[in-house]
């Protein structure tokens, strides 16, 4: 399955590369780009593997593969033919091979996760957390009731996602939601850490239950050996075996207990 637009899939495997920024707060290196390629321009992100940052828990040198996966499996969940997960794939840029992804323009105007006093929830929304801030007085940790984040909820438990802040959900200025920064998904043990716990245990809808099961056949049909080529025979194994949880279980994930269900920091 490739349904990312070609053009756009071109300039991203093949385009000139230009660093103009780097996001500086991010924990590897993650540098802003302007892409061309026979006229054609964009901006993305590119993370080269030379700047990542060694985890405890990871295997060094992975993380730009474990985004390229993730991005697979997004369009396995795209019925609609955009995945959630900005076009990305893996090439070599002006710091050696990494991860390039373009870049999505945000609205400003709207949040789709927030802390909030209690009494200043908006309608509809679902409250993750009760904490007090650092005044003392009580503050909650809400995210919107929308059809995007539950699916980007469902996507999340599939890749076991260890990161999913609220930094990493973005609302796109052309309306829709997408989700960056999966580098440290896709682990062979759960470690799933996300803000988006608002539909914790419900049923899935209809249209989820769909999707898992299309994604249960877009893994028989060649994504798993595909995933194969990123992630080593335990972590697609461990895969296979949440969406078949999935599919016995048809629930919104719920928290392991075993270790902290929320990243850090939440935002």
């Amino acid at each position: 399955m490739d349904s990312v637009d070609p053009a756009v899939a071109g300039l991203l495997r093949s385009g000139r590369l230009e660093v103009t920024g780097r996001i500086v707060n991010a924990s590897n290196a993650t540098l802003i780009c302007d892409i061309e390629c026979e006229g054609v321009r964009a901006k993305c992100v590119y993370k080269p593997i030379r700047g990542e940052r060694p985890l405890w828990d990871f295997p060094d040198g992975t993380l730009a593969d474990r985004e390229y996966a993730s991005y697979l499996l997004a369009e396995a969940f795209a019925p609609d033919g955009v995945p959630i997960v900005p076009p990305t794939v893996l090439r070599e840029g002006p710091f050696g091979p990494g991860m390039v992804q373009l870049w999505i323009d945000t609205d400003g105007e709207r949040e789709l996760v927030d802390v909030r006093a209690p009494g200043d929830v908006p309608d509809g929304w679902l409250t993750v957390l009760r904490a007090r801030d650092s005044l003392g007085e009580p503050a909650l940790l809400v995210h919107a009731d929308h059809p995007d984040l539950q699916r980007m909820a469902v996507l999340d438990a599939v890749l076991n996602n260890a990161d999913r802040k609220a930094g990493h959900v973005l609302a796109g200025r052309d309306g829709r939601v997408y989700g960056v920064d999966h580098g440290i998904c896709l682990h062979e043990e759960d470690k799933l850490r996300t803000v988006l716990w608002g539909w914790v245990g419900k049923r899935l809808p209809a249209e989820l239950r769909d999707t898992v099961r299309a994604v249960n056949r877009e893994l028989d049909n060649g994504l798993r050996g595909r995933l194969a080529d990123h992630l080593t025979r335990r972590e697609v194994r461990a895969l296979s075996a949440r969406v078949d949880g999935l599919l016995e279980r048809p629930r919104f994930p719920e928290p392991s207990g075993y270790g902290p269900s929320i990243p850090w920091p939440a935002f």
